[in-house]
């Protein structure tokens, strides 16, 4: 071998050996994606589980990654849309991504957990709540929240012991979500013999809604409690103050965002709320909202530490598994309990978290709201 031969060797073989550590440094971080709505009407929902998410992911590599490797964050927009979220799917699925946190909508989540399923992506959601998503008897999926089925007696149980309002109706914006948990409120309240005098649907995104409160004045309804989004409720309230319609009102997790009081204004006052604690209150996660603070940010969303969590028990479940083979870490999460901002957190063979209690809160305009919750 001549000398310049040799040369063009270990030159060759130096641009071989930088290709392989550059392919080693791409291959040596753990992509997690975060599905959800940074378009559409309830972006605000999304930005909560973004943020909680990539707090989580910022926090886990300062301290030096899952077993040495950094997490990597790849963001999604489905924009609470059904078809929009399967084609996430797909894209998370042809970006080689093996674990999600999201989606947030249940209408979206749920058709985007069946593509995960089939192709071996961990999915958590942080905010979907209907039982549907983890009752198909999957092994991948997993949430950091509550169900519709817990939520909805909760909210059922606190108007029947404690409004005890005298004529009752239940609306909701006939999406998966909104008419599941109006559907379990119903018969909570029905089983508290509590009769509910007007059960309808509205249309997600109208606007007028003075029919359905004259109906509501006409049926001398003092209670109303609604199954949907802030959008809607937002505009129903104002609209009802403004019709003089006097009933108190309650919604889901769904309205409790700042958002609601910017549509409502003063009649969102009194407004009763489901929601997860207020874990940005717990002084045990004192350091984390120090640093949602330094990125002027707001901790207080209900769908931000849930997410956060749920990067936490990914990061847990890969530990655990000893591996990043997502049967693997499944099985680990399975079996396992994970210490987090939400809690010590443990699955059922559904996915479900295995204790979750909502709260409910009293809405105050231009105040911070209130637990009213029995102790």
């Amino acid at each position: 071998m001549t000398k310049a031969t040799k040369q063009i060797s270990k030159l060759f073989a130096a641009m071989v050996l930088a290709g392989v550590a550059s392919h080693s440094f791409a291959a040596d971080t753990i992509k997690i994606g975060i599905a959800g709505p940074k378009t559409g009407p309830v972006t605000q929902y999304g930005d909560m589980q973004f943020m909680g998410a990539k707090q989580a992911i910022a926090d886990i590599n300062a301290k030096g990654g899952v077993d040495g490797k950094m997490l990597e964050a790849k963001e999604y927009d489905d924009a609470c849309d059904p078809k929009q979220a399967v084609a996430v799917a797909n894209k998370v699925v042809n970006d080689g991504v093996k674990f999600v946190v999201g989606h947030l909508c249940s209408s979206s989540t749920q058709p985007a957990s069946d593509i995960y399923e089939d192709e071996g992506v961990i999915m958590i959601t942080p905010a979907a709540t209907s039982p549907e998503i983890t009752a198909r008897g999957y092994k991948l999926i997993f949430r950091t929240i509550g169900l519709d089925s817990a939520q909805g007696p909760a909210a059922g149980n606190y108007i029947a012991d404690h409004v005890k309002p005298k004529i009752v109706a239940v609306l909701h914006d006939k999406q998966q979500y909104g008419e599941g948990i109006a559907t379990a409120v119903k018969q909570t309240l029905e089983k508290k013999g509590t009769k509910v005098a007007v059960f309808e649907g509205l249309n997600a995104g109208d606007k007028d809604f003075s029919s359905i409160i004259q109906k509501l004045k006409q049926a001398n309804v003092d209670f109303v409690y609604y199954g949907g989004y802030h959008p809607e409720l937002g505009l129903i309230l104002r609209q009802a103050k403004e019709k003089g319609l006097n009933a108190k009102f309650m919604g889901p997790e769904g309205v409790g965002n700042d958002s609601i009081s910017q549509i409502a204004q003063g009649a969102s006052e009194g407004l009763l709320v489901t929601l997860p604690k207020s874990f940005d209150t717990d002084p045990a996660n004192k350091a984390i909202v120090e640093e949602f603070a330094k990125n002027k940010q707001d901790p207080t969303g209900p769908f931000v530490f849930p997410a956060y969590s749920a990067i936490e028990v990914i990061a847990g479940g890969i530990k655990a598994a000893k591996s990043e083979d997502t049967a693997k870490v499944a099985e680990a999460i399975h079996a396992g309990t994970f210490k987090t901002p939400t809690g010590d957190l443990s699955f059922d063979a559904k996915g479900d978290l295995k204790d979750f209690k909502f709260v409910v809160y009293e809405w105050h305009f231009g105040k911070p709201k209130t637990e009213v919750s029995p102790q």
